[in-house]
């Protein structure tokens, strides 16, 4: 008689434990990365989240955080030439956020130098990797309140 492995179901509290520990670790490698540029995890997120235009109070909604505290994200990232603030053409009194070619190039180095996490991925096989990459896009929008469960 041949064993038969048994997998078991993890709970929902050991996956949601799961997921904030490789959030966290990826965090901490990104923000390490983005220090290595002189900027802040906040300010490196803030330019992964502007690959397109985006108005200040939805840059802000999209960091988690006022949107006071964004003017001194994006103040920062413009005194660099990261990025740059210009009016809504609708609009005047609404501001846009556009992240610069430079800025493009600093995010890529970050990202290009988050070791921890390139090498994490590189231990996956490609079906890991469609795996994951299905899980995420799967329940990002629920996480992030941009569908109903």
């Amino acid at each position: 008689m041949g064993s038969t492995a048994t997998t078991t179901v993890p709970t929902n509290g050991e996956l949601m434990e799961a997921l904030a520990a490789v959030g966290a670790a990826y965090f901490q490698d990104f923000a390490a990365a983005a220090s290595r540029h002189g900027l802040s995890s906040s300010q490196a997120k803030a330019l992964g989240a502007v690959q397109e235009p985006v108005p200040m109070r939805a840059l802000a909604g999209r960091l988690g955080c006022d949107a006071s505290n964004v003017t001194g994200i994006v103040d920062r990232l413009e005194s660099l030439g990261l990025a740059h603030r210009e009016a809504a053409a609708g609009d005047r009194r609404v501001k846009i956020v556009v992240i610069t070619e430079q800025g493009r190039e600093i995010l890529g180095l970050i990202r290009g130098e988050m070791i921890r996490t390139h090498q994490a991925i590189g231990t996956m096989t490609d079906e890991q990797r469609v795996a994951l990459h299905s899980v995420c896009v799967q329940v990002l929008p629920v996480l992030s309140g941009r569908t109903a469960p």
